[in-house]
């Protein structure tokens, strides 16, 4: 019944993702409710989303490109690395002080997430970042991914057509380079014993199964009710986790 549970909290984050982002907020809260501590229900849960990660980078990957001077290469060195401190500064953070920090991370995640689907303009971002800005943006971002991920997106989406990329081109970028810092936290956490196995495989078999049925979807969901679902559920899930926090 928890498996089947599981599975389908993966179905909808992969299609959330593909549709709006933000499946983290779906995934997080049920694996909490598993009896997983906030610390392990986040690596099993970047852990278990990462294939449906890597499947929109590539899906994408005609539109990827570099920002202004700064390559694309530059700035897969740069998620690299700070996926990899993310992830390290992660799996040293004790449970207890991580449990501490999920509302406040929550909260941040579900504002940026909020300020991208209904409050950002068009004209937002017309100021220029140049490379240096561009880098240090992007690998602060990464640091950011691999210790938690939720609100990325906005982040690099705002950072990346700061530096000058067109919208659709940030976009594709963005999903190849959110692969890339995952993919170095994940190749850390596989070998943590906060990763619970059995949940990974059924919400990554759920997260798959979900992000292939976004191209389906894509044209048949209302997009702004969903984002109005997503916020909706970051909200009461900070409120809660503030309320009542989930001993570690």
């Amino acid at each position: 019944m928890l498996l089947g549970i599981i599975v389908i909290a993966g179905i909808w984050a992969g299609l959330q993702n593909a549709l709006a982002g933000g499946g983290s907020f779906i995934t997080l809260p049920v694996l909490m409710l598993s009896g997983m501590s906030p610390l392990a229900a986040n690596i099993t849960s970047t852990v278990a989303l990462f294939p449906g990660q890597v499947t929109s980078g590539l899906t994408g990957r005609k539109l990827v490109t570099g920002a202004g001077k700064l390559s694309f290469w530059a700035l897969f060195a740069l998620s690299v690395v700070g996926g990899v401190v993310g992830g390290l500064l992660l799996l040293n953070t004790p449970s207890s002080v991580f449990t501490a920090l999920v509302p406040w991370l929550v909260l941040f995640a579900t504002v940026m997430f909020a300020w991208g689907s209904f409050f950002k303009k068009p004209g937002d971002f017309k100021a220029h970042l140049g490379p240096v800005g561009a880098g240090v943006a992007q690998f602060l971002i990464a640091v950011y991914g691999g210790y938690f991920g939720g609100g990325i997106g906005f982040l690099m989406m705002a950072a990346l057509t700061m530096a000058g990329l067109p919208v659709r081109n940030a976009g594709a970028t963005k999903n190849a380079l959110a692969g890339v810092m995952n993919a170095s936290a994940v190749a850390l956490f596989v070998t943590s014993p906060q990763v619970h196995w059995v949940e990974a495989v059924a919400l990554g078999a759920g997260a798959i199964a979900g992000g292939l049925c976004g191209n389906w979807a894509l044209h048949r969901v209302n997009e702004r009710m969903l984002r109005i679902v997503i916020v909706g559920i970051g909200f009461c899930l900070t409120v809660g986790l503030f309320l009542k926090p989930i001993s570690g």
